[in-house]
């Protein structure tokens, strides 16, 4: 389980998927197959968390990586590019961002 720490050199993305709550629980399946399947075995790949809001119409995703090119490269493989117009099918939007650590408390 990653730690949260500013310590940390690599890759931080978190990820909002705007969703409804008739598809939510579909998207996360789809993202939990994601991770356990294909993500989590990507050269790079440092650990990732999922979180739902009680109205079942966000989805945030927060995933560390040792490098940034880590994570472009996991994107452009073929496996997620499949499963990644599929998820897209599930939300209204979605927003990867990249970040640092700034503080952690």
């Amino acid at each position: 389980m990653p730690q949260i720490d500013t310590e940390f050199k690599g890759q931080t993305v978190i990820t909002t998927f705007e969703t409804s709550p008739a598809h939510a629980f579909d998207l996360l399946e789809a993202l939990e197959a994601a991770y356990a399947e294909v993500i989590s075995n990507q050269p790079g790949f440092v650990g990732a968390a999922l979180h739902i809001n009680d109205a079942r119409t966000r989805i945030c995703n927060y995933s560390r990586w040792d490098r940034r090119e880590d994570y472009q490269a996991m994107l452009r493989t073929p496996e997620m590019r499949k499963r990644n117009a599929h998820i897209t099918t599930l939300c209204k939007t979605f927003e990867p961002v990249m970040y640092e650590v700034a503080g952690a408390y």
